[in-house]
């Protein structure tokens, strides 16, 4: 097998996407799944891989140095694809700390040891730095980001994940270590952990709860189906430059009222409830501190360099997400009880 991969955060929404396509794809390949397995990160997200012959995963967590240097030390990974992260803002604002350990630290002890690995023989390796486009902060009205947007991060999670890209970024500089980076939209798609807008709804809604909506609802954000995001990994991961940045977006901007609102017309179809039955569940909160107004990405730049774009239209990657959802219930029931339900209280009251 003539790579050896280290994939982190691949127990998570995103990463369990990214592995099953690296394990399925590339045979060759060795892939290690290092996940530290905290609350969004569940092994029955890709329960469908763990026996490939070609699949190995690692319990542990980055911030621990010790133990990724020995991990680096046992394995010596010639490429690590980093997804690992704290990842959602409303826990950035109550508990910033474990974004900067996580995000920050963790990305440094990463580095570290990839760096004390091949010291200066990079040839053939690369350090892939997973990232958002939250680090460039907010858009007016008008403009998109694009790869060069001056960072303007707005929130704890955003400026941990400023710092692992700049930290990313000076190793490179510093000391000849070989990276690419991308920053993406927000995903949507199967397994993702319902602290996020889609499947939190999908569940409330299926559930009569309330959809607490922040502020006047008219926040913009671009959308981009996951399976698409982990294809454009795979194509920067391999024809990307190096030192580069590429920019992962869906072309496919909707402020959240109107997307809550489209959510509830595709359920109540689903569900065979009444026309606006869901709708009426919308319940306007408090706006969260700190809240970019809008983001959208020019993904122009990884179109026409590795000829990536999205395999799916929103309408159609949405009715997917839907339908898994409602057909995989019994994993939706696993992971909203217990200390996520305490969470869910804390953030959106009794609702």
């Amino acid at each position: 097998m003539n790579k050896k991969i280290l994939i982190t955060g691949g127990a998570g929404f995103i990463g369990s996407h990214v592995v099953r396509l690296f394990v399925n794809k590339y045979p060759d390949y060795r892939i290690f799944n290092l996940d530290a397995l905290t609350y969004a990160g569940n092994l029955e997200n890709i329960r469908d891989i763990q026996n490939a012959p070609n699949y190995t995963f690692i319990k542990g967590n980055i911030k621990d140095i010790d133990f990724i240097n020995s991990l680096f030390q046992k394995h010596r990974f010639d490429a690590v694809i980093h997804l690992a992260a704290e990842s959602h803002v409303d826990r950035s604002i109550t508990h910033p700390n474990d974004f900067i350990e996580t995000n920050v630290l963790g990305t440094a002890n990463l580095l570290n040891a990839f760096r004390d690995t091949w010291k200066d023989n990079f040839k053939g390796k690369l350090f892939y730095h997973v990232s958002t486009d939250e680090v460039y902060g907010s858009l007016g009205k008008t403009g998109l980001f694009v790869e060069t947007t001056s960072y303007d991060p707005q929130s704890p999670y955003a400026a941990s994940k400023a710092s692992s890209d700049h930290l990313v970024r000076s190793y490179g500089n510093t000391y000849g270590l070989p990276f690419v980076i991308s920053n993406c939209s927000n995903n949507y798609g199967a397994n993702q952990f319902p602290e996020k807008l889609i499947p939190l709804f999908i569940h409330n809604i299926k559930n009569n709860k309330a959809l607490p909506v922040y502020g006047d609802g008219n926040y913009t954000r671009d959308w981009l189906y996951v399976i698409d995001h982990a294809i454009a990994i795979d194509e920067i991961f391999h024809k990307g430059e190096n030192e580069e940045t590429y920019n992962i977006g869906g072309f496919n901007e909707w402020t959240n009222l109107n997307l809550i609102h489209l959510l509830c017309e595709l359920m109540d179809d689903r569900l065979h409830r009444e026309k606006g039955t869901s709708a009426k569940l919308i319940t306007f909160v408090k706006d969260r501190a700190g809240h970019d107004r809008r983001y959208a990405i020019d993904a122009n730049k990884l179109n026409k360099e590795l000829g990536w774009k999205p395999t799916v239209t929103f309408e159609e990657g949405l009715a997917k997400t839907l339908d898994w959802y409602l057909e995989n219930e019994e994993w939706l029931k696993n992971v909203t009880t217990g200390s996520y339900q305490e969470y869910y209280k804390k953030m959106y009251g009794n609702k």
